[in-house]
Order: C-alpha cells, then sequence, then structure tokens
C-alpha cells in the first residue's frame, strides 16, 4: 500500500483499446442535440443512439457525452466536469427509472475503467481471464452492461478525463476530500437537475477510492440538496485508511490481507495439498488464524517468546506459500510488495497488485519488493486505446486536451491530522437517517491492493443501529481489483447488480 492513493490508484495500472463498429441493428447515430448553454463549460452536449443485447433483451439508448459546470453561489463556474451518460429509449416513464452515478478513485483516475470495463453498454475486449492481449486493441459491445436495469452517468472528477478547473481558479480547492465531495455533488445535482431525475431511484457506484467518495456523497448528498439515495454499489474499495496502510502501531493490515495472499497463494498452486484442495477452507483458516494467534502475536511485539514465534512463522508459511526465512526477514509482517515479488520468486516471477493472478517479469530478482503491478500493465494499453478512440469516433465529442486517465495527486487533502482518512461515520450517519438505503459490496479474492476482508471489517465496526445491518450485502469474485476484466467475474457483476437495483 505505498499510499492511500492505493484506490483508485488501484487504477493506475488501466486504459483501453481501439473501437470496433456499432452494432449492425442499432439506429443510426446522430449529434443534432444542443442543449442548454452551459456557463464555462466549452461543449455542449452531443447525442447519440445506439443498441445493444443484454440477457438476450435489446435495448436500445442514447449515449450523451458534455460537460457541466461546478457552480459558485452566485451563479459563475469554478470548473467543467465531462461526463457520458446511457439513458435508455422507448419507457413508458423514463423519470421513474433507476439511475447510477458511477466514478472511479485514485484519488485522480477518470471514470473510464467502469465505464469501459464493466458497466456501460461497450467494453474492451481483453482476454476472457483478463490478461493482456496483443495489439491493436479493440473494443466490443458489453453483453453484461448494466443498462438493461439503470441509467448510467460517468463523472470524471475535476482533473481527470477532460474535467478541468475554470481559468483563473486554482485546482487545489478541488483536490481534497471536502472539495471533491463538493464538486461531485454539484455535479449530480446539476445533471439531475437538468434531466427531470429528481423522482428517478439514485445509486452511486464506486469502485477504489470512489468507495471512500461514494460514502461520503451519499451524506453530502443528503444534508447539502437533501437528496435521499436509494442505494451504493461498492466495488473494491476502502472506507478506512487505517485497514489498507500499515504503520508503527497499527498492524490491522496484516491481518487483513492475509486471506488475500491465501487465495493467491492456492490461485498459483503453492498451498499445502489440504489446502489446495479446497479454497474456501483455506481462506476460512486464514481469517480465523488472522483473528486469533497471528493478531496476539503481532499485538506481542518484542515480547513474543521465540517458541510462539517459531509457530507463528509454520502457520504463515502454510496459509501464504512463502518460506520461513522470508516471513522471519520482515518480522512476520508481509506487506503486499514482498508477498509480489517472493511468492514465484523461483520462477522468476513478480505477481499483479490488483489482480494477484496476473504475472510479470521485474528484471531483477534482488530487488526487495516487486519492481511494477502487472495487473495494472495489462489494462493501461487497451483501456487508453478503446477510450480515445471511442469518445471522439463513437460518441462524436472532440477535444483537443488530453484525456486524463490517472492523474497524480500528491497534493491532495485527506483533511485528518495524526489519523488515518476514514468515512465510516459519514455512511452510519446517511445509513440510519435513510433506513432504506442498500448497500452492496463487491470485492475480488486476489485483490491485494484493497482487500475485500477491509471492508468487512470497516463494515462491521460502523455505529450502525442493529436493524439496517441487514441492508448490507456482499459478493465476492475471483479476480481482483478491477474484477470485471476476469469474464466469468464480468457476468456474475452483472447479476449482482441487476438483483440490487431492481425493485
Amino acid at each position: 500500500m505505498k499510499k492511500i492513493i492505493c484506490l483508485l490508484s488501484a487504477l493506475t495500472a488501466f486504459s483501453l483499446a481501439a473501437a470496433e463498429p456499432a452494432a449492425t441493428n442499432a439506429p443510426a447515430a446522430t449529434n443534432s442535440f444542443t442543449g442548454a448553454k452551459i456557463p464555462d463549460a466549452s461543449h455542449a452536449p452531443v447525442r447519440v443512439t445506439n443498441a445493444v443485447t443484454i440477457a438476450s433483451e435489446r435495448v436500445v439508448y442514447t449515449a450523451e457525452t458534455g460537460m457541466l459546470p461546478v457552480l459558485k453561489a452566485d451563479g459563475t463556474s469554478r470548473a467543467s466536469v465531462f461526463y457520458v451518460a446511457y439513458t435508455r429509449l422507448n419507457e413508458t416513464n423514463p423519470a421513474a427509472r433507476p439511475v447510477m452515478f458511477c466514478f472511479n478513485g485514485g484519488p485522480g483516475s477518470a471514470s473510464v475503467w467502469l465505464h469501459l470495463g464493466a458497466l456501460g453498454p461497450r467494453r474492451v475486449k481483453m482476454n476472457d481471464d483478463g490478461s493482456l492481449p496483443a495489439p491493436p486493441f479493440a473494443l466490443v459491445d458489453n453483453e453484461f452492461s448494466a443498462l438493461n436495469v439503470s441509467d448510467l452517468v460517468f463523472i470524471d472528477p475535476v482533473a481527470t478525463g477532460f474535467s478541468r478547473a475554470a481559468k483563473d481558479e486554482k485546482a487545489a480547492q478541488f483536490l481534497g476530500d471536502e472539495g471533491d465531495l463538493d464538486s461531485v455533488g454539484e455535479f449530480i445535482r446539476l445533471w439531475t437537475t437538468r434531466h427531470d431525475r429528481w423522482l428517478s431511484p439514485k445509486f452511486l457506484c464506486g469502485e477504489s477510492y470512489g468507495v471512500f467518495r461514494a460514502a461520503g456523497l451519499a451524506d453530502h448528498l443528503r444534508d447539502r440538496y437533501g437528496m435521499y439515495l436509494n442505494g451504493l454499489v461498492l466495488v473494491s474499495g476502502v472506507l478506512d485508511f487505517g485497514t489498507i496502510r500499515a504503520a508503527t502501531g497499527n498492524d490491522l493490515p496484516y491481518l487483513l490481507s492475509l486471506p488475500a495472499f491465501t487465495a493467491a497463494a492456492h490461485f498459483h498452486k503453492k498451498l499445502p495439498p489440504d489446502l489446495q484442495a479446497d479454497l474456501a477452507k483455506a481462506r476460512a483458516e486464514a481469517r480465523q488464524f488472522a483473528d486469533g494467534e497471528y493478531a496476539a502475536a503481532l499485538q506481542a511485539g518484542a515480547a513474543l517468546a521465540p517458541e510462539e514465534r517459531k509457530k507463528i512463522v509454520v502457520e504463515l508459511a502454510r496459509l501464504t506459500g512463502l518460506t520461513s526465512p522470508v516471513i522471519e526477514d520482515n518480522n512476520l509482517r508481509i506487506d503486499q510488495s514482498v508477498f509480489r515479488k517472493q511468492l514465484l520468486h523461483e520462477e522468476g516471477l513478480i505477481l499483479g497488485a490488483y489482480d494477484a493472478r496476473l504475472t510479470g517479469r521485474d528484471g531483477d530478482a534482488a530487488a526487495p519488493g516487486a519492481g511494477f503491478d502487472p495487473a495494472g500493465a495489462a489494462v493501461m494499453g487497451p483501456f487508453s486505446a478503446a477510450m480515445n478512440s471511442y469518445v471522439r469516433g463513437e460518441l462524436k465529442f472532440e477535444d483537443d486536451l488530453p484525456y486524463e486517465f490517472l492523474t497524480p495527486m500528491p497534493a491532495w487533502s485527506y483533511n485528518v491530522r495524526n489519523s488515518f482518512a476514514n468515512a465510516s461515520d459519514k455512511l452510519a450517519t446517511v445509513m440510519n437517517m435513510n433506513p432504506y438505503l442498500k448497500i452492496l459490496v463487491l470485492g475480488g479474492q486476489c485483490d491485494l491492493v484493497c482487500p475485500i476482508d477491509t471492508m468487512h471489517h470497516s463494515l462491521d465496526h460502523l455505529p450502525l443501529a442493529a436493524a439496517y445491518r441487514k441492508n448490507v450485502s456482499y459478493a465476492e469474485f475471483d479476480a481482483g481489483h478491477m474484477m470485471y476484466i476476469n469474464r466469468p467475474d464480468l457476468q456474475k457483476l452483472q447479476d449482482e447488480i441487476e438483483k440490487f437495483v431492481r425493485p
């Protein structure tokens, strides 16, 4: 976890490919829609029509691409926010149809990953297991889009995608938790108002740091605009950075990462026979050990008796596939970089951080940690090519600025001192005040950046009324952070979202 940016930095690794022609049965594309004049947003919306088949159902839709301003109290603009919105056509009551606002994380990531990887009607063509295909890349219809059950709005926060601060406005005002919630919240308010969707069922879907944003946004939208949501879809995320960022005196991430290490070792066939035969049993043992003997051992610190330390080393080796010397050298505390470097060290391979199923070679066998993330490298090229082709080709949106997939945010402010950033209280507040708010938590077993056990821990410790805990549900996947690049997981994700959104 090198940076809190872990989250959607989790996206440091991804961008898409070239586009195939639209489906032959789709209506002809148009861009005759001009829309209202938008202050300091240099583009009027462009609208095209198309169709996609989802679960054997033909869905005809409009794709609207444009910019909306982030307004000051006097009505002038502070920034322009880029978005792509998909709305289903031929609905008898369009205003009553669910709408889902989607974003990735970083902070500093555009929404391209959820857009062209998981939810939108077009997706990047990866190998079926999520590994890198040979270039040139391609864009295909997404038969597992969520557009059959909800309209979709993909938001690029300020400084990502084509979104920019207005002239003479300082970008720093948007580069922090509070400024981020204010600007994304203002976008959602204005889009909802302009499109007459205040009476629609409303959902947020965030990935990685986008989960942290979604939790804060749910409370911000309620408090600032009186906007109550129906549900949050939380993908591969974090609520409490103390669960993913180890530090002196904070051993919690080592405990919560262990089941993910076990899943990765199982995938690469590095566990002993009894654990290799049953992944569920192996992960259950990892969780039991982490909650019990391992937690007690780390809590003891230097006071841990030598014979107890040996027992811990043996069990960690059994559950991770690492050698005892590696565990000893790291003082029983294995971070993801060491694990990724050491598990397949004899084969000369390193594991992906975002998806430990994927491997690569970093060329430095003596380095203590992995030199790069093979999972990130697998997605960047295909997603970059696809988005750059798609936005200008099929969506008919033109801008000479580069589309910023992942903008480093070194000056990001988490608005905390002497503690870890934590959105748990905000989520608990809005859930206690809106007893109808549902939460769907989605996570990959091989995600080493934001292991799903960190979300279990955070949600289990919410200051939440017991009666509302039934509103939280989970689904786990075989792959990693971007589980949707694995085709079987993408199909399962669509199933889970459909069950969650449908009344």
